[in-house]
């Protein structure tokens, strides 16, 4: 036999792995179905009080929830009330919006759309969009907008929709963010997403609104299922959307109307629409014996694309995105799908499937994300699993998104100016027109005792300025992505809006 120094280090390494593929003994097997139907009854049978238990500590006014085994509606309900005040309760068909669940179903609407899995592989060319390096933007495809690894931001655009621009803006001044390494980074972006839908979409000489309901919603029987936010408005049984009071009570006080990001989180639908959606994936894209979405293009949207969630841990799971789904492996092997929906003006969704095992959950609710949501479909394949809870899911689901509520604060307190601090020069220093190629024009203005506020977006949205130390002001943020306060800061003939530049893209310069 020839010597490993004549060889090579490099052939040598090829030939002991082929050596090695020689010898290996073959695969294991593929995961088996695990959960029996007594099981799956078992946790059926406590889901009513699991969902009346978390209701109760949480003071979420209304949830609606689905479950789908074998092909079959096993479990279909509403709890509570539409609207807080008022007697209308929550049924199997009251209209909710469901955030970004409206991902998997917009992928589910795509895969319709395709008669080879390789065509989400296809370039996205739509009129007005475009990204920083020419290179990504003829070379990105509906995979990779789908899957969030085009290099944007995280949740790029989504603040300029919190300042009331329209989708055509958005998606014309993506071309201005930053981007990290395509196709090697993940960040997730509702209106990468947006783009590539809607390209799809213009690609069949229609609206995304008419071939969602040509492609999946009709066919699918899904009759109170809309990406219109006036469908969702206009439905006499709908649940308004609520937020919680510092008291611990529940009020409808905002809407938010999502039209702007309508494939990425606009969807509304019902329990009894999405037990049909959940019936279809479950079942390869058929439904009631008709084939509604091409099993191997739909099969696609399940695999991973890309990690989204490394392991913290060398034991720890390995989190992946696939086409508008989270993916993920459990320790038997079998791949499991989910997706939470998230509207902080009220709203909160979760959808989780085995679908080894032909099992799924869809929960929709009428209250901001507090985590019941997801925390009623953990503790739900739990016990399908395992028979009880292994852990407390509302509390840990609730305290991840507090922390992801915290995350986005500035570290500045400016409700408490620092001990001396300097005054601010008169309001003529400040007042004016400023601009900004992304955030367009900002104007200041003064009332006759020289308070200061800031005008923001086309509308525009106005917002007193609040003294903090010298040239630096705060106002009180609004809209999806709001943030408390944040800083405004002025220098030499600029200002810079904190909670704008995260991406380097928050100052604007006197005009």
């Amino acid at each position: 036999m020839r010597t490993l120094r004549a060889l090579g280090v490099a052939a040598a390494a090829a030939l002991l792995t082929a050596s090695a593929a020689t010898a290996a003994p073959s695969p294991p097997p593929p995961p088996r179905p695990q959960l029996t139907d007594a099981a799956v009854d078992k946790a059926v049978a406590r889901l009513d009080g699991t969902v009346a238990d978390m209701m109760r500590r949480t003071g979420v006014p209304g949830v609606a929830v689905a479950v789908v085994h074998d092909d079959e509606v096993v479990h279909l309900k509403g709890f509570g009330v539409r609207r807080t005040g008022e007697s209308g309760a929550v049924g199997a068909d009251t209209v909710f919006q469901i955030a970004s669940l409206s991902k998997p179903v917009s992928s589910t609407v795509v895969a319709a759309t395709l008669t080879d899995p390789a065509q989400w592989d296809r370039r996205t060319s739509l009129p007005g969009f475009s990204l920083k390096d020419p290179w990504v933007t003829d070379h990105v495809t509906t995979a990779d907008l789908f899957s969030h690894r085009s290099g944007l931001p995280d949740h790029a655009g989504d603040l300029l929709e919190d300042l009331g621009y329209d989708q055509s803006y958005i998606l014309d001044h993506l071309r201005l963010a930053p981007l990290t390494p395509f196709r090697a980074s993940y960040a997730y972006t509702n209106f990468g997403l947006t783009a590539a839908a809607e390209a799809v979409a213009r690609a069949k000489g229609t609206s995304w609104q008419k071939l969602s309901a040509d492609t999946l919603f009709k066919p699918a029987g899904m009759t109170h299922t809309s990406t219109e936010f006036s469908a969702y408005a206009n439905a006499p049984d709908h649940a308004a959307t609520h937020v919680k009071n510092p008291d611990g009570t529940w009020s409808p006080r905002y809407v938010r109307d999502p039209d702007a990001q309508a494939p990425a989180g606009g969807v509304s639908s019902t329990a009894h629409d999405m037990s049909r959606w959940l019936r279809l994936q479950l079942a390869g894209g058929t439904l009631d014996g008709r084939r509604i979405v091409p099993a191997d293009t739909l099969a696609r949207t399940h695999v991973p694309q890309i990690v989204s969630q490394p392991p913290a841990t060398p034991t720890a799971r390995t989190g992946f995105y696939g086409l508008g789904w989270n993916v993920s492996y459990d320790d038997a092997g079998r791949l499991r799908l989910s997706h939470s929906g998230a509207f902080e003006l009220g709203a909160n969704t979760n959808v989780t499937m085995l679908p080894l095992e032909k099992l799924g959950i869809v929960v929709l609710t009428n209250g901001a994300p507090v985590g019941l949501a997801d925390a009623v479909a953990l503790d739900f394949f739990d016990y399908a699993e395992h028979g009880r809870a292994t852990t407390d899911w509302l509390a840990l689901a609730g305290s991840l998104y507090a922390q992801m509520d915290a995350a986005g604060r500035s570290p500045t307190d400016y409700a408490h100016p620092p001990a001396g601090a300097k005054p601010a020069r008169d309001s003529a220093a400040y007042t004016g027109t400023y601009g900004n190629p992304y955030y367009g024009k900002a104007t200041v203005t003064a009332d006759d005792k020289g308070a200061l506020t800031l005008a923001l977006g086309p509308k525009p949205l106005r917002f007193p300025l609040t003294h903090y130390d010298g040239d630096t002001f705060s106002f009180e943020t609004t809209g999806e992505n709001a943030v408390g306060r944040t800083g405004v800061t002025f220098a030499d003939g600029t200002l810079r809006v904190e909670y704008l530049d995260a991406d380097h893209l928050g100052t604007f310069t006197r005009q």
